[in-house]
């Protein structure tokens, strides 16, 4: 069976696509058949693995709007165990086109739930925003990773996304549960960040990631050559900690059986 863990946070610029590329490529690498699925109408998260979004006949859009089958929509990157589901500008007006449907909350995760037995783990990237295509990503998950930036302004909005997490527990998905915290874009060589990085730890005990962000040229860099980083220069920084990310949660999973 797939796990199924969405990478959510409406503040934009915290490091959340970049998460979800380099999370299901460091996933992959450890030879875990994954996809990614792009529900974030900019398609970053499919230019970030090489798929040329003016290209595609066929996305995300059709499998929640026209439920069309997943399957037939699946690309394959090119790199080994990784494959994604991807988005483009179609999928902007999902939100509207959905308004109206019976199960509106519920079409990803109809859409998926015929992959479980195909990837060992299924990464959704959500766009900026607690819109209902996120809604959506969150009541076909089994868990939420929220990426948080190491900057003074941290925990604005976090309560937001934590209460909408509650909402989707109550309403729509009982066992989604908060698979953990991400610091991203840490310097090591602030104050700031090493303050920031305290005091979100001492608020959320146990649920913080070990693993810690850096600010990273190459992690910038690796989008605009459309290569999750770890392709880009496996020597890297931002490599090492995504990588790291990826024993992080399947260790998790190992302990927890």
């Amino acid at each position: 069976m797939s796990r199924i863990i969405c990478i959510a946070n409406q503040k934009g610029g915290v490091g959340k696509t970049t998460t979800a590329v380099n999370l299901a490529a460091s996933l992959a690498a450890a030879e875990r058949p994954t996809l990614l699925v792009d529900i974030d109408p900019q398609g970053n998260a499919t230019s970030g693995v090489g798929v040329d979004k003016a290209l595609l006949r066929h996305t995300v859009y059709d499998a929640l709007i026209n439920e069309a089958e997943p399957r037939g929509l699946i690309v394959d990157t090119g790199h080994p165990f990784l494959h994604i589901l991807p988005a483009n500008a179609d999928l902007a007006g999902a939100e509207l086109e959905l308004a109206a449907e019976i199960g509106r909350e519920q079409k990803l995760k109809f859409a998926l739930a015929g992959l479980a037995e195909q990837y060992r783990y299924i990464i959704i990237d959500c766009p900026p925003s607690l819109n209902l295509l996120t809604i959506n990503a969150m009541t076909a998950a089994d868990s939420v990773l929220i990426p948080l930036q190491c900057e003074f302004y941290a925990m604005e909005g976090f309560s937001q996304i934590l209460h909408t997490i509650k909402l989707i527990q109550k309403l729509l998905n009982p066992l989604l549960r908060i698979e953990g915290v991400l610091l991203t874009m840490f310097d090591a060589r602030s104050n700031l960040g090493k303050d920031v990085a305290e005091e979100i730890r001492g608020h959320f005990p146990g649920q913080v990631f070990e693993t810690v962000v850096p600010r990273n040229v190459r992690l910038a860099e690796a989008p605009s050559h459309g290569k999750p980083v770890i392709y880009y220069d496996i020597a890297s920084r931002g490599a090492s900690s995504y990588m790291q990310l990826a024993r992080e949660i399947i260790q998790r999973e190992v302990a927890n059986g």
